[in-house]
This record gives C-alpha cells, sequence and structure tokens, in this order.
C-alpha cells in the first residue's frame, strides 16, 4: 500500500514537472519543429535516387542503376546485376522497361569499366 502511494505522488510530480517544462519551452515548441523540418531538403531520409532515367546511358547512372561504384571490378558488376535482375525480372512481376535498363547498365560498365 505505501509503495503504491509513493508511486503516485512520484507519477504526480513528473506530470507537474513535465506541465511547467510545456508551458515555459512548448509553446512554440510546434513552430520550431516545422522550421527544422522545413529546412531539411526533400529526399534526404531517402536511401533511392529521386529522378528518372537520363537520355543516354552514362557511367553515373549506369553505377546508380547496379548501385556499385561505376569503376567496379567485372566480379562486382556480375554480382550486382545477378541481384538486382532477381529483384525485378519481368517473369517475376517487374518492369520490362527497369529490366531493360539494369542490362543497358551491366552491358555499359562491362564496355568502359575496367578489365579485371
Amino acid at each position: 500500500m505505501t509503495s503504491a502511494a509513493i508511486l503516485l505522488g512520484l507519477g504526480m510530480a513528473a506530470v507537474g514537472v513535465a506541465g511547467r517544462a510545456y508551458l515555459k519551452y512548448g509553446k512554440n515548441a510546434h513552430q520550431r519543429v516545422k522550421q527544422t523540418l522545413d529546412s531539411i531538403p526533400n529526399g534526404s531520409f531517402s536511401k533511392y535516387y529521386k529522378g528518372g532515367f537520363d537520355p543516354k546511358m552514362n557511367k553515373r547512372e549506369a553505377g546508380l542503376i547496379l548501385g556499385i561504384s561505376p569503376n567496379a571490378s567485372k566480379a562486382k558488376v556480375k554480382e550486382a546485376h545477378k541481384r538486382i535482375m532477381l529483384l525485378n525480372h519481368p517473369d517475376r512481376g517487374g518492369s520490362p522497361y527497369i529490366a531493360a535498363k539494369i542490362n543497358e547498365a551491366k552491358d555499359f560498365i562491362d564496355a568502359s569499366g575496367p578489365k579485371k
């Protein structure tokens, strides 16, 4: 019984401290949070590239598509291509256009990349 009274008192004290802090600091907190969130560029929390494909394939785009460095070895290119194609193959419900871009990226890096 005594421990319940002590816990009740501590809970009420915590509510009082939180209420006082809100009255002191919280009046404009939502404005400060909104300003902070508005100052963060869109897409900062996404690990995916925002934007479409370039009209002509280049090393940067090929690297972004495969998720590797444009100067990666042939083994890394092959492994990345296999991994991405398993996820995006048209026979498994993927887009034929995306699959074509993945293949184009692999061919582009193979043709212009290091011969390792």
